[in-house]
């Protein structure tokens, strides 16, 4: 087969023509001159039709024309030399074509069809982005579990690669949709609405988890207003709606927007959208789980948290708790002051400590409050009230005990009288009003191990002034120093409260509370629990006249 390779000037009338050069497979051979004319044409010229010899190139051909012309103008390359090809499209067909300048200015073009190179070539670049933006959007969409982020998330993503525009509608709340709309290159916006699924068509079955409808049977002329974002700013051109899928329940539906002058959504591009859709619906069942677990989980807190508390009775009450992990708000310690009927009546003074720590220890904890607070009509018998609670624990499946300290507390005249009594608990602290630290003797068993419990109850009184002072062995046993493996210990904790004399219970808490934080230097501890009783000091208030303010005195 003669190669076209440049002329050498050879007179036209004896340059070969085009049945000379043969027929390469999936190529067509066209000469054109500088006025783009097709001179000859040979190969293949089933993919050129409509080019004729001895006419002008076609116009949609026009980009070898003008390929040709440069050609032809480039003076450095001269007759023979290989150039570099150019690409262009006909009818339907991509094609390279392969220049060879001849001496007289006119170029001889290789066409060789590349049309499925180019698609497949175009599909895995396509796939390729949409790997990155599936990957992108599952990175976007789990990185937050709150449920109205998620929704925007959802919107703004589905705008940004998939469709003009896109609405996110969840499943209703009462007579209202919650919907997020977002417009291709604007923030999200959420909004309340009240409408019908069902004006919509393929939405009512999309929130409850059916199929979707193929875009091309949804009129997009028929969509109501609400379902149009501001900002849109043209008529709605086609429209694809998509059920986001969740954890055994529907998440909600994505409704996707094209304008009207794009081209409605291909199968293919509908098939992605609900890969998208199976991703955004996890996220957002996620969030919704969360959302209602976290609300179940603060609903539960409130009964678990150690109380706020305040004065009763006329006497003061002040509470210290701190968790053994920053990132748990209760654990296995744990108190309560159950006020009595009426001010001649005791409240019951209840501190304690459950083996464990974390959640599983509070569920416990909730558990002997409540069976404390039942056991309230006979608080002064504190004996009885631990075997009660005992025989309770006992008949559980669960495997935990726990120590804790009773008082029962009556307010008489300028006196507080206490009765105190340790189950498996560290004894209680008395600090006078000048320093004086005092241990109460009580001793007893732990409470959920054994069949009986035995327990020592001692009495003792408060003056103005005075505070009992109940804790758990965490603040004891906190492990630091400058060692950092040192407890704090019981003597430590007696030194301090000397400095606390004539402290309120509050200060007094807090000034302990320092001091173990101080000790741990940022180590692990146990949970910690403190309450003080305060006997109030006796005061009146005088002035010296009638303007001057008045002033407490003992």
């Amino acid at each position: 087969m003669a190669s076209p390779k440049a002329d050498t000037g050879t007179p036209t009338k004896e340059r070969s023509t085009p049945t000379d050069w043969g027929r390469p497979p999936h190529a067509a051979i066209v000469v054109v001159d500088r006025a783009g004319t097709a001179v000859r044409i040979g190969g293949d010229t089933s993919m050129l039709p409509g080019v004729r010899q001895d006419a002008p190139l076609p116009d949609r051909l026009a980009w070898l024309a003008r390929a040709t012309a440069a050609v032809a103008e480039d003076a450095v390359h001269q007759g023979g030399s290989r150039l570099p090809a150019v690409q262009g499209g006909f009818e339907g067909r991509r094609f390279e074509a392969h220049p060879t300048r001849r001496a007289d200015g006119e170029v001889v073009w290789w066409l060789v069809d590349q049309t499925a190179r180019y698609a497949a070539e175009e599909a895995l670049t396509t796939e390729r982005e949409r790997t990155r933006f599936l990957a992108e959007a599952s990175n976007v969409l789990l990185s937050s579990l709150n449920f109205e982020r998620c929704m925007a998330a959802t919107a703004r993503l589905a705008a940004g690669f998939l469709a003009d525009a896109a609405v996110v509608v969840a499943p209703a709340a009462g007579r209202r949709l919650p919907v997020t709309f977002a417009v291709q290159g604007q923030d999200a916006r959420q909004d309340m609405i009240a409408a019908e699924p069902s004006d919509v068509p393929g939405l009512a079955e999309a929130l409850r988890g059916f199929p979707p409808v193929p875009s091309r049977w949804i009129d997009a002329t028929s969509l109501p207003d609400w379902l149009v974002p501001e900002g849109f700013g043209t008529a709605v051109g086609s429209v694809a709606v998509t059920p986001l899928p969740g954890h055994g329940v529907p998440a909600g539906a994505l409704i996707l927007l094209r304008a009207d002058t794009r081209s409605g959504f291909s199968e293919t591009e509908e098939t992605f959208a609900r890969l998208f859709a199976a991703r955004a619906g996890a996220a957002l069942s996620a969030a919704r789980l969360y959302a209602e677990q976290h609300s179940i989980t603060r609903t539960l807190m409130r009964d678990l948290l150690p109380p706020r508390l305040h004065r009763v009775h006329g006497v003061e009450f002040a509470g210290g708790y701190r968790p053994s992990s920053s990132h748990e708000r209760v654990g296995g310690d744990f108190y309560d002051v159950h006020p009595g009927p009426t001010p001649s009546d005791p409240s019951l003074v209840v501190l304690g400590d459950v083996c464990g720590k974390g959640l599983e220890a509070a569920v416990l904890t909730g558990k002997i409050r409540n069976t404390l607070q039942a056991l309230m009509p006979m608080a002064d018998d504190h004996e009885r009230v631990l075997q009660l609670l005992n025989g309770a624990l006992l008949n559980t499946d669960n495997t935990r005990f726990a120590t804790l300290v009773l008082a029962s507390v009556r307010r008489t005249e300028n006196q507080v009288r206490l009765r105190l009594t340790s189950a498996g608990h560290p004894a209680p602290l008395v600090v006078r009003d000048d320093g004086r630290v005092e241990e109460v003797p009580t001793r007893g068993t732990l409470v959920g191990a054994l069949d009986q419990v035995t327990a020592r109850t001692v009495e003792s009184v408060l003056f103005p002034g005075d505070t009992c002072l109940l804790y758990t062995d965490g603040v004891t046993e906190a492990r630091g120093g400058p060692l950092g493996g040192e407890l704090f210990g019981e003597e430590r904790l007696k030194r301090a409260l000397t400095e606390c004399g004539g402290m309120p219970g509050e200060a007094m808490v807090e000034h302990i509370r320092m001091l173990t934080a101080q000790w741990l230097r940022g180590g692990g501890h146990d949970d910690q629990a403190m309450v003080a009783i305060t006997a109030p000091r006796t005061t009146h208030l005088s002035a010296v006249d009638g303007h001057t303010r008045g002033r407490y005195t003992s």
